[in-house]
C-alpha cells in the first residue's frame, strides 16, 4: 500500500476513534454492534469461513444455532472494536475498575521468586483489554504482537500498549532471544498462540480436530523453566463494558503437554462464550498428510510431521 493510502486509512481510523470516544459508551457500543451486523449479515465478509468453522467446532448444533452464533460473533467484533478505540483514552484506574482478575497469584508468586511466567491467551473476548488488565496491575510484561500492515496505526496501537505498562515485542524469529532473556530475568511474556501455523507447527487437537499450533510457548517453557498460565478477558453483559479474567496454571512437564492443556482450556472458555471467539480466522487450514494423521490419531498424540496446506474453507 502506498504511503498516502496508509495516511488516508489512518485518518479514517482517527475520525472513527474521535467519534466513539465522544459518544456516550452505550451509544458507541450500539454503533459498533450495528456496524458488525452490517459486515456479517449484509456484506457477509468472511461469513462462509465463520459458518464453516462453527460447523467443525460444533457438529452437534443445528443450522439455526450456527447462524445465530455467527451473527453474534460479528456484533461482538463490532462492539469490541469500539472498546479498542476507546482503550487508548482510558486511565489505569478505569481499566482496573472494568476488569476482574481471579487467580492473579499464579502470576505474581512465581515472579516474586524470580521465575519468569508465560501468559497464554487466545483470540477470545478482548485480548487487548486482557493485556492492559495485567499491565496496570503491575505485572512486568512483554507482549508479543504482530506488526500491523499500516505503520501509522501500528505505531499508535503500540503506544497505547506501552502507555498501560506493557513492553511490545514484534513477532519474529530474531526476537526469540529477547523473550528468553526476559523470562530468565523474571518477567512475564504474553503470547496469543491460537492461530494457524503454516510451517513448523505442532498438531494439537482443538475441538477434536488437529490444529497446527506454534511450538514457541512449549519451547520457551522448556528452555527457561518459566511458569505457564492461561487466561482470557471475557466480556460480561451490559454497559459499561466489563471483563472477567481467570488465571489457570498449566503443568510444564513434557508428558502433560503445555499446548494441549492450553488449547483445552481455551476450548472450554469458547464453549461458554462462543460468540466471543475469532471464527473468521482459518484455524484448521494447514493439515497433516492423511496417512501420518491416521497414525498419530491411533497413538493419541499430537502430530509432529511436516504440514501440508489444503483449503478447508
Amino acid at each position: 500500500m502506498m504511503a498516502w493510502q496508509h495516511r488516508a486509512e489512518d485518518l479514517l481510523i482517527r475520525g472513527v476513534e474521535v467519534t466513539v470516544r465522544w459518544l456516550p459508551e452505550s451509544w458507541a457500543l450500539a454503533l459498533g454492534t450495528l456496524l458488525g451486523t452490517v459486515v456479517g449479515d449484509v456484506l457477509r465478509i468472511r461469513r462462509r469461513v465463520v459458518v464453516a468453522n462453527l460447523r467443525r467446532a460444533f457438529p452437534e448444533r443445528d443450522t439455526r444455532w450456527i447462524k445465530q452464533v455467527a451473527s453474534g460473533f460479528y456484533r461482538h467484533l463490532g462492539s469490541e472494536g469500539v472498546i479498542l478505540l476507546r482503550l487508548g483514552g482510558m486511565s489505569p484506574e478505569e481499566i482496573l475498575a472494568r476488569t476482574q482478575v481471579e487467580g492473579l497469584e499464579h502470576i505474581t508468586k512465581p515472579l516474586s521468586n524470580g521465575q519468569g511466567v508465560i501468559i497464554l491467551s487466545g483470540h477470545l473476548g478482548n485480548w487487548e483489554m486482557g493485556g492492559a488488565a495485567m499491565a496496570v496491575r503491575g505485572i512486568p510484561m512483554d507482549g508479543v504482537a504482530k506488526r500491523q500492515n499500516n505503520p501509522r496505526f501500528n505505531e499508535r496501537i503500540n503506544r497505547m500498549r506501552e502507555r498501560n505498562g506493557m513492553r511490545v515485542v514484534e513477532r519474529s524469529e530474531a526476537n526469540t532471544r529477547l523473550l528468553l532473556k526476559s523470562l530468565r530475568m523474571g518477567r512475564a511474556v504474553v503470547l496469543v498462540a491460537d492461530q494457524n501455523v503454516r510451517q513448523g507447527g505442532l498438531f494439537v487437537d482443538f475441538f477434536g480436530i488437529p490444529a497446527s499450533t506454534a511450538r514457541g510457548p512449549e519451547l520457551l517453557a522448556q528452555r527457561t523453566g518459566a511458569a505457564v498460565v492461561f487466561t482470557a478477558a471475557i466480556r460480561e453483559p451490559g454497559s459499561p463494558a466489563r471483563y472477567r479474567l481467570r488465571v489457570h496454571p498449566l503443568a510444564t512437564d513434557v508428558e502433560a503437554g503445555v499446548l494441549r492443556l492450553y488449547l483445552a482450556l481455551l476450548e472450554d472458555e469458547i464453549r461458554a462464550a462462543p460468540t466471543q471467539y475469532l471464527w473468521a480466522h482459518k484455524r484448521w487450514k494447514t493439515r497433516p498428510p492423511p496417512a501420518e494423521l491416521a497414525v498419530d490419531s491411533e497413538r493419541g498424540a499430537p502430530s509432529t510431521v511436516p504440514q501440508q496446506e489444503h483449503p478447508l474453507t
